[in-house]
C-alpha cells in the first residue's frame, strides 16, 4: 500500500475489491446514469448490497456525468454508497472536468455527512473507457486539491482491480504529492 497525507487527509492506493471496505464509512459506485445494477464495480455493488440498494437509488436517476447521489449501505459494511456517474471517454467531453467533478462532488456529499473515510474505485476506467493513467492524473491532482478544505474526512483510499492499475495509481501519487516531482504544476 502506498499512501501520502494532505492537509491532514490520508491518501492511499491498494488492490482490492470495493465492496470489501470494512472499516469505512463510505464506498463510491461508479454508477451508471439510471444508478442500476449493471457490470463491473456498480453491479458488484448492487450485488453485494441487496435489492434495497436499487429501491433507494429509483427516484434519484438519472443522473448526469459528473453528478454524485448517497444513499445507504444497505448489505455492505459501510453505511454509505456516493454514486458518481463519470464520464464516457472520448463522448462526454470535457471529460476530464467532469471526472474531476465526479470526486469533488463525492467528496462535498461525504463531508455534509460527516463522513471520515471514503472508498473510490478508478471511476470511468472500466467500459467508460478513460485511459487509466489519465484518469489517475486527474483523480489524484483532484483529491490532492481538495484534501486542505475537508473537515469530517480523514481517510481515502482507491482501490483498483489489478496490479497494473495500482502500480499506474501508485506511480501518479508519488509523482503529484506536494514535495513530489510534478507537485503544483497543472
Amino acid at each position: 500500500m502506498v499512501e501520502v497525507t494532505v492537509g491532514g487527509v490520508r491518501i492511499e492506493c491498494v488492490q482490492g475489491d470495493i465492496v470489501r471496505q470494512v472499516g469505512f464509512d463510505a464506498i463510491v459506485n461508479a454508477a451508471n446514469a439510471q444508478l442500476r445494477s449493471g457490470g463491473g464495480v456498480a453491479g458488484a455493488i448492487h450485488r453485494a448490497a441487496g435489492p434495497g440498494l436499487e429501491e433507494e437509488c429509483r427516484p434519484l436517476a438519472p443522473i448526469r456525468p459528473g453528478q454524485a447521489v448517497i444513499t445507504g449501505g444497505h448489505n455492505l459494511p459501510n453505511r454509505y454508497v456516493i454514486h458518481c456517474l463519470g464520464p464516457v471517454y472520448g463522448r462526454d467531453e470535457p471529460s476530464d472536468q467532469l471526472l474531476a467533478s465526479c470526486y469533488r462532488n463525492a467528496l462535498s456529499l461525504a463531508e455534509e455527512r460527516g463522513i471520515t473515510s471514503v472508498a473510490f474505485p478508478a471511476i470511468s476506467t472500466g467500459v467508460f473507457g478513460y485511459p487509466m493513467e489519465e484518469a489517475a492524473e486527474v483523480a489524484l491532482r483532484t483529491i490532492i486539491g481538495v484534501a486542505p478544505s475537508l473537515k469530517s474526512v480523514k481517510v481515502i483510499r482507491f482501490v483498483l482491480r489489478d496490479e497494473a492499475a495500482l502500480r499506474t495509481h501508485q506511480e501518479v501519487l508519488a509523482r503529484l504529492e506536494p514535495g513530489g516531482d510534478d507537485a503544483g504544476s497543472t
